[in-house]
């Protein structure tokens, strides 16, 4: 998942990057508000770890903007401030959870794995599709008892694309989600289509994937009940 923190400690920064990096996120870090908030207007994240005292931006108001321009990124609020008052009007603008420092990295982990699980509906960490299943935790996918060898990509994007059943998801979302938002020299517009051709190929040699769609002039999406 796409990962952008916004802290202006950098060693704390530092610390959460190289850990969630670790841990196989896409790490973006940036130190000061109005970068932050260029950023999180153009880019798309899966995450977004949001310092509430930066040295040139209220951490609140940027929040508020992210909602406010329809940012779909789950917000995880960092702070040292002790004011419940902060805490509570975080999560009535929108942020999705809240972690006091100091904490534990462990802590962080658990947190954002717990906030996907509610913004994404997920119960568990199985994940079950057509006649297919997603071990989240092995981070393998089975057909019956067998399981399908997928590359870490193809992995990625088959989550991405199940986390957001029945959503049709842009080529360019699902680039952004799995590599980050700086675009490879060699990107052309068939990059996806080239993945998701390989995906359906190593599925199909197991059961039906009917429920992968091609939608016209936008991307892809998984269609389940």
């Amino acid at each position: 998942m796409n990962v952008l923190i916004v802290e202006d400690e950098d060693s704390l920064a530092g610390e959460m990057a190289t850990f969630l990096r670790n841990e196989q996120y896409l790490v973006e870090v940036v130190h000061q508000g109005k970068l932050a908030s260029e950023k999180i207007s153009v880019n798309l994240y899966d995450f977004i770890l949001l310092d509430l005292c930066l040295p040139d931006y209220e951490g609140l108001q940027l929040l508020h903007e992210a909602r406010e321009a329809g940012n779909e990124a789950a917000i995880i609020i960092l702070t040292a401030r002790g004011d419940v008052s902060d805490r509570i009007r975080g999560l009535d603008l929108g942020a999705d959870d809240y972690i006091a420092k100091p904490f534990s990295l462990n802590e962080l982990h658990s947190r954002m794995n717990a906030v996907a699980r509610r913004k994404f509906g997920i119960k568990g960490n199985i994940i079950g599709f057509g006649e297919f299943s997603m071990d989240l935790l092995q981070k393998k996918v089975f057909h019956q008892n067998q399981q399908v060898e997928l590359t870490k990509r193809q992995f990625d994007l088959l989550h991405y694309l199940l986390i957001n059943k029945n959503r049709a998801l842009t080529r360019m979302q699902l680039y952004e989600h799995i590599w980050g938002n700086s675009l490879d020299d060699d990107y052309d517009s068939n990059f996806i289509d080239v993945h998701i051709k390989n995906l359906r190929k190593k599925l199909a040699q197991h059961g039906p994937v009917d429920w992968l769609d091609t939608v016209r002039g936008i991307g892809y999406r998984v269609s389940l009940d």
